[in-house]
C-alpha cells in the first residue's frame, strides 16, 4: 500500500493551492490512508465472473420526438430588437482580442 507521509502532504498541499494548518494535515493523512486501505480491500473482491455495469436501473429513457413550435418569424423578432442589421441582432462586443 502506498505510504502517506509528511511529504506527499506537502506536495498535494502546494497542487492545490492550499494552506493546511499541523491539525489539518493529520486529518488529511488520516482520511488519505483510510480511502486507501478501502481502494486495497475492494482489490481483494473476486470480480471475475461479474459483467460491467453500464445502467443502474432497467428503466428506458422515453424520449419525445423533437417537434419544432412556437416559431417567431425573423423580421417580427427583429423588431423588438433594441439594435439590429436587418439580418442578425447586434449585441456590444464582449470580448477583446
Amino acid at each position: 500500500m502506498m505510504k502517506i507521509d509528511d511529504q506527499l502532504i506537502s506536495r498535494l498541499e502546494n497542487l492545490a493551492r492550499l494552506q493546511l494548518s499541523a491539525t489539518e494535515k493529520e486529518g488529511l493523512k488520516t482520511d488519505l490512508t483510510n480511502i486507501l486501505g478501502m481502494v486495497e480491500k475492494l482489490q481483494e473482491l473476486d470480480v471475475e465472473d461479474v459483467e460491467p455495469l453500464v445502467y443502474l436501473n432497467e428503466a428506458v429513457n422515453r424520449q419525445r420526438e423533437d417537434l419544432i413550435s412556437n416559431q417567431v418569424d425573423r423580421e417580427a423578432a427583429l423588431r423588438n430588437a433594441p439594435d439590429q442589421d436587418g439580418t442578425f441582432f447586434r449585441v456590444p462586443k464582449v470580448i477583446d482580442l
